[in-house]
Formats: C-alpha cells, structure tokens, sequence
C-alpha cells in the first residue's frame, strides 16, 4: 500500500499496477476504482485514464452503461430513437474495503449507488501473476449481486437500439499510439472479424507490448467481445450483447478474465501457450 486510496500491484517481485480506491471524479465519470497505470514487466504503459478521445474511460475496471436507467460507465447516455444524451443519470461504485490486500492481489468490497440507493454490492478480486521473463497475467474477478427487493436489468446501448456498442462489464482502456493495436484471435485478424464474436483469447498488440484476454469461466466464455481498435484501442466482454441481463433479488453474477500483459509481439501459439498457463495457475 502506498496511500488510503491507492495501493501497488506486484508481478515476479516488479511494480506492474496501481490501483486507485477512491477517484476524485466528477459524477459525470461515474466515479470508480480502476488499475491505472498497468505495465509490462519491462515497464510499458497499457493503460489510458481519461483520454481526451473518452475522458471516462479509466484505465481497468467494470463499468455498465445502464443498470434500471442508471449510468456506471460514463460520459452521454445512449437512448432510443434519441442517440447518446447528456442525463443527469450517473452511478458511484464505492470501495468499502479490503478483505484481503497483499503485494500481488486483493479482494475488494463495493457498492454500486445511483440517486441514493444502494443497487448492487460488489466482490472484486484481482491477483498478478508472473508467467514467463517478458509476460505476466492479471487474473481479474467480479462478483455482483443485487441488493433491491426487485429484478434488476442490465443493459448496453446496443439493447437500447445502438447496433455494435455492447459494451458493459469488465473493460480494458489501452494506451493509444500513433499506429492503431493489431486485433487477433486464434483464427481471426483485425477488429471487424473479432469485434462481437466470441473466442477462447483475444489479443491486441501495440508498440512493444500485446495484451491477450480470455473468459476463464463457462459464463464468461458465452460473452461475446467487444474491441475497438481504430477509434480507440479498448478491449471489454459484453454483460448484455443482445439481450439485457436480468439479475433476480439477492442474485449474483460472477464473470472472470485473466489478461495476459506481455513484452514484445508473441506469435499466435506463444499467446495461446501463455493463456492456458495463466488460467491454469
């Protein structure tokens, strides 16, 4: 720990990530923790905290553009027949504390509060792990359960009538380079081919580094990716692609990724040899 509101995450003895608790944001941001900045072992930068292209996107963390109407991603609001809308609309995650906080991980209470009512409660737990000498993976766990008395809904623009945009839950914010980030899967190339589909990894790789992410759970699995790459560089999996997700009271959803943080560019069967070693630790 560095501060009350920010501790260091460490990978084979190395300073990797930093993870900031309690975010002095404006509500407009829906304020939230986040890992920023994450580094390769060698020191590279792969995280962005409010760029000027998103200034909501921060760096790594859950975020869910429409839980009942309410805002924990940021920025406008996308609504039907209306298009992204400025709404006084946003939600808070809150930290409430630590169970667990060594050098290498944490887990994480929090709660998710929007017009003074608390909706969901959160466990996160986060664990760095070295793999190899130039890679290390982030092996990133969320746990949210409702705490109304009534069915929540969970809902991306895409549900509300933005074909493409299902982004909400687990999202990843890239450093942007010059040079937009290769998009690749096991066998697929480039961000049309990947953006939607759902597969075992899916990597992206800049100047000097490549992150390669995959669901390391049944349910994760069965969300499909969202990736830009052109626009922006960001990877997420998709809570609500198609169809909201409707969590019952006292219900939970769980979703894990484990991304792989590596120096360098690997070829497609070291990526997916480091994949399987870091679900399998």
């Amino acid at each position: 720990m560095t501060s009350h509101d920010t501790l260091v995450l460490r990978a084979a003895g190395r300073p990797v990530g930093r993870y900031v608790t309690r975010p002095g944001l404006p509500a407009r941001l829906a304020p939230r923790p986040y890992l920023h900045p994450v580094t390769t072992l060698a020191g590279t930068p792969v995280t962005e905290v409010s760029p000027a292209d998103h200034a909501h996107h921060l760096g790594v963390g859950v975020a869910v553009p429409d839980v009942e109407g309410h805002n924990f991603w940021g920025g406008r609001t996308f609504v039907r027949d209306r298009g992204p809308t400025e709404l006084d609309n946003h939600g808070v995650q809150r930290h409430t504390g630590f169970q667990l906080c060594d050098p290498d991980g944490f887990v994480e209470e929090l709660r998710w509060a929007a017009a003074g009512t608390e909706l969901l409660r959160e466990r996160r737990t986060v664990a760095a792990t070295g793999l190899a000498e130039a890679a290390w993976a982030l092996d990133f766990t969320f746990s949210l359960t409702n705490v109304t008395p009534r069915p929540l809904s969970l809902g991306s623009p895409a549900t509300n009538g933005r074909p493409g945009a299902a982004y909400g839950g687990f999202f990843w914010r890239a450093r942007k380079e010059p040079r937009p980030p290769e998009v690749f899967t096991a066998d697929r190339e480039g961000e049309a081919e990947v953006h939607g589909t759902r597969a075992g990894w899916l990597a992206l790789a800049g100047d000097g580094w490549t992150l390669a992410f995959t669901g390391a759970t049944e349910d994760t699995r069965r969300d499909p990716w969202f990736v830009r790459a052109a626009e922006y560089p960001g990877v997420g999996s998709s809570l609500a692609h198609t169809e909201r997700l409707t969590i019952a009271p006292g219900e939970t959803v769980v979703r894990r990724i484990v991304t792989v943080v590596a120096d360098g560019r690997p070829a497609r069967d070291e990526v997916a040899a480091l994949v399987r070693k870091a679900v399998a630790q």
